[in-house]
């Protein structure tokens, strides 16, 4: 520690404040009120207390200056605050009873442990600091997507390296088979930021719908600029996304604007997402065309859809009815979370059919919520149900196969 003039300079604090000058986004004043504010703590630990203790510090040097105004009394009771007459005069014979005196302190007089909490207070500011600005950054960036950086599995969560933090996609927001490998570039979306004491804390995800949107508002000008607008989107991660776009210019069309020359936009999105299917539909108004461009790709013959109750009804060709239900169920799944409506699909009736008998007719035989299961996959009649194989009914709902069997022969006790 060095003294010129009556001024000190602390070389631990000049270090602090170079650290702080490497963080480009904490502004100096946050440093030099820590400063300033650790050392009036550390008169405080010394001396009791500061309420006649002033500092004059240099912002530029970081220079500082404290001393105690005294008040000049006869016979000193408080040394800290009082000076008597004789050593008053002895400073300057000018001073008279009453006066106050500025008494300069020797920082060193602290010890080496209060200059240590100094330097302590300060890097602590300095790490609030930091957390703030990195908090900052990164609230700004919540229902946005970012590039991290694969660092590790934790258990079955992935640490991610965004840049000044880490974030951590658990595994409820990974897609199901994907696996990554350290240093592997990922785009993820942020759900949430969260300030705790240890920094910044972030959620991403993988799986978000949202996490396709903000795909094609990077891949697609015409999305980016609001000419395109993405009016719904439904998503099952990892396997289809849906879809349903509108131009606000006539010239523009909005599925073509997505999948772009010879498919390259859509596919850098399709590559991104590891080759999950991704279905382009133009938006309608008129809930029947929304719905029927949603059951995409099958064909549809007539839609009745109710928009008070929320609720459609689509026939089919009979050729259509399974890729127009898809895997699972997945297709007619997407396609109403897609419009909004419950959609139930039915096969178009030739003459043979009509002489079939609905699933409800047997009521009285099988259970309620076994029936509502085969009506989910389409199967709205016996003979619908009978034209499926034991294990494509397993392999389509959710039904055990003792209670698939009983029902098939059920319904072939029917026409027998």
């Amino acid at each position: 520690m060095d003294k010129q003039g009556g001024k000190t300079m602390n070389t631990e604090l000049l270090e602090a404040l170079n650290i702080l000058e490497k963080e480009k986004d904490i502004s100096k004043e946050t440093l030099l009120d820590a400063i300033e504010n650790s050392l009036m703590n550390a008169c405080k630990n010394h001396f009791g207390k500061t309420d006649n203790i002033k500092l004059i510090m240099n912002k530029e040097t970081c220079e500082y200056q404290l001393y105690a105004e005294k008040t000049v009394v006869e016979e000193v009771e408080d040394k800290l605050e009082q000076i008597s007459l004789e050593d008053a005069k002895e400073i300057d014979s000018k001073f008279e009873l009453g006066d106050i005196v500025h008494i300069p302190i020797e920082s060193k007089s602290f010890g080496r442990i209060a200059t240590q909490n100094a330097k302590n207070l300060i890097l602590q500011k300095i790490r609030e600091e930091e957390r703030k600005v990195v908090y900052d950054q990164y609230f700004e960036k919540e229902k946005d997507i970012v590039t991290g950086i694969v660092q590790r599995y934790v258990g079955k969560n992935v640490s991610i390296n965004l840049g000044k933090a880490d974030a951590m996609l658990t595994e409820n927001e990974q897609v199901k088979g994907e696996v990554f490998k350290p240093t592997e570039r990922i785009k993820l979306y942020i759900v949430e930021v969260k300030n705790t004491t240890k920094g910044p804390k972030i959620l991403v995800s993988r799986t978000h719908p949202e996490l396709v949107k903000r795909l094609f508002e990077s891949e697609v000008t015409e999305v980016k600029d609001g000419i395109v607008e993405i009016k719904s989107i439904a998503r099952e991660a990892g396997s289809r996304t849906k879809i349903a776009v509108w131009s606000n210019d006539p010239d523009v069309d909005p599925v073509g604007a997505c999948v772009g020359m010879n498919g390259a936009r859509v596919n850098a999105i399709v590559n991104e997402l590891r080759g999950e299917k991704i279905d382009i539909i133009n938006w309608s108004d008129n809930p029947a065309i929304l719905i029927e461009n949603a059951l995409s790709p099958a064909k549809v013959i007539s839609v009745m859809a109710d928009p008070d109750e929320k609720t459609a009804s689509v026939i089919v060709p009979d050729y259509q009815l399974s890729l127009a239900i898809g895997k699972g169920g997945l297709n007619i799944k997407l396609a109403s979370q897609l419009t909004g409506y419950d959609i139930d699909v039915y096969r178009e009736l030739d003459q043979a059919q009509e002489e079939d008998v609905n699933l409800d007719e047997f009521a009285d035989e099988i259970e309620g919520w076994v029936i509502d299961e085969l009506k989910r996959v389409g199967c709205d009649t016996a003979k619908s149900v009978l034209e499926l194989s034991e294990s494509e009914l397993e392999s389509r709902t959710d039904l055990e196969i003792e209670t698939i069997r009983e029902v098939l022969n059920i319904l072939k006790a029917e026409f027998e």
